[in-house]
């Protein structure tokens, strides 16, 4: 059994996997850059190490340094998290190495599926159905132009080594082909070192919908259902719901079959999650294979809340060769769950926000989860992911699902710095959500609503309280907050909507 886990990441995901680790018993590792030094993860740990500077290319991101702090805490086991070298098959390779037990799947099966290319490559040959594309043998901008003619436009360019929407480009006009083809080679280029590309139909008005798998190294595979992550700008998810909205028994059927078959065929241990593009309503639906995500997701806790399962549990389970807790038959959904990503960001100009979180309350209620990398006072730095926490909201059904996380949107308070709240209310209030119409380009095409400015009396009380904080600058945070003076200023005005 796994005995002392380093945790190769920072924010909500560290602290969410100390949770699991200490219910279960396993002590924990943190490491942090000299940004972090502070952070509630680091402080909530058992142990911690300082593995470099705030640049995550020096710090979370140096293989050689969290091998090292691992060695150094005596850990026999790392959990990757998401996002930094989650899915960097030369880490998995590194861990093993060094005689640590990797908490995902083997590196040659992250490198295999890191390849978009080779993926769906894997997929056409097990059956899972793929979007019509092709990769030319030849990388010239005429050779990528041909086989957008013989698709048929619209298409998509995209970077075979990409991901994030990096690389990507949607070609309408002919004449915009030569153009696109440069501008997504150059950025697939600069963001993966690699400008193969390839090109695929659009898919247009589509839904995007996951499939979440688990498998153990006694070759079972299960399906724990799906998620839909629809509603995402420039290709980054802002809100996900279980189990997928609208979608019929018999095509729910058909798709989670398609994910435990794209896993088999990856030979897949551990958690990662299959993605497909969804076309077309009601039993005659389509679907196609978008890519795997060899990690676990930001969007687990909406999985957890339907199921009753605890997947970092599982995770560490398989990686320690037991069986997984749970057959298809157990798999369960009860209830319908949303998430919503909180960030430090100004929704207008989509540009991350930083800054010190003056005040930050998170809201609480019946069928309510806040998983949360910040907390008051701390400071949000420029060198990393802007997301404060993940808002968790669970009901019998839809409807009460949709009304809890509306009233936590509600009661959400963060000052200090601009945030996305007002973005995400005013998004789940659209009646193309609620009635699930929506696709994957939609917040798109009324950004503009959903970015409204705040009031003038908002910005008004806003200025007054950061005069406020200005003056008594000298104070402990504590005493902004009224814990030391009695008074707290900000209750005068209650969340604030930017």
């Amino acid at each position: 059994m796994i005995r002392r886990v380093l945790i190769a990441n920072r924010g909500e995901i560290a602290r969410r996997v100390i949770r699991t680790c200490r219910a279960m018993g396993i002590a924990t590792v943190a490491v942090y850059s000299d940004a972090d030094a502070a952070a509630p993860h680091v402080r909530e740990a058992d142990a911690a190490e300082a593995i470099g500077p705030a640049l995550a290319s020096e710090s979370y991101l140096n293989i050689a340094k969290v091998i090292d702090a691992a060695r150094r805490a005596n850990a026999d086991a790392v959990h990757p998290g998401y996002g930094f070298l989650s899915e960097n098959a030369d880490f998995a390779d590194a861990c093993e190495r060094a005689g640590l037990v990797f908490i995902g799947p083997p590196g040659k099966v992250i490198r295999h599926m890191g390849s978009k290319t080779g993926a769906r490559a894997l997929m056409a040959g097990a059956g899972v159905p793929v979007v019509p594309g092709e990769t030319p043998t030849a990388q010239d901008v005429s050779a990528i132009g041909a086989a957008v003619r013989a698709i048929g436009l619209p298409v998509v360019i995209k970077a075979a080594a990409g991901g994030g929407g990096k690389g990507m480009r949607i070609v309408r006009d002919a004449a915009a082909i030569d153009d696109a083809v440069r501008a997504a080679r150059s950025e697939a280029e600069r963001a993966f070192g690699n400008g193969t590309l390839y090109v695929e139909r659009l898919i247009d008005r589509a839904r995007h919908i996951e499939v979440q798998i688990i498998g153990d190294t006694h070759g079972q595979i299960v399906h724990v259902f799906e998620r839909d992550c629809t509603l995402q700008r420039r290709h980054q998810k802002v809100i996900e719901e279980a189990p997928a909205p609208r979608l019929t028994p018999a095509v729910r059927a058909r798709l989670t079959q398609a994910a435990i078959a794209a896993g088999r065929a990856a030979g897949y241990v551990n958690a990662g999650t299959v993605e497909f593009l969804l076309e077309g309503e009601g039993d005659d639906a389509r679907f196609y294979f978008l890519e795997m995500n060899t990690r676990l997701q930001v969007e687990h806790p909406i999985t957890e809340a339907i199921t009753g399962f605890d997947l970092v549990r599982a995770q560490i389970l398989v990686a320690s060769g037991e069986p997984l807790p749970f057959t298809q038959a157990d798999v369960h959904a009860s209830g319908h769950a949303i998430e919503c990503r909180i960030y430090a960001e100004d929704s207008r100009r989509l540009l991350p926000q930083a800054g010190r979180l003056l005040r930050y309350v998170e809201p609480t209620g019946d069928g309510i989860r806040v998983d949360s990398g910040v907390a008051p006072g701390q400071v949000i730095t420029v060198h990393y992911d802007p997301l404060l926490a993940k808002l968790i909201a669970h009901g019998r059904t839809r409807d009460e699902a949709l009304a809890r996380m509306a009233a936590a949107l509600e009661s959400y308070e963060i000052l200090g710095l601009r945030h996305n709240v007002g973005f995400l209310r005013r998004l789940l209030a659209r009646p193309e959500v609620r009635d699930v119409r929506a696709h994957t380009r939609f917040i798109e095409g009324c950004l503009d609503e959903l970015s409204a400015p705040p009031a003038p009396e908002i910005v008004q009380a806003a200025a007054a309280m950061a005069a406020f904080a200005a003056s008594r600058e000298a104070e402990p945070v504590a005493a902004i907050d009224g814990e030391a003076s009695g008074v707290d200023p900000w209750d005068q005005i209650g969340p604030v909507d930017w």
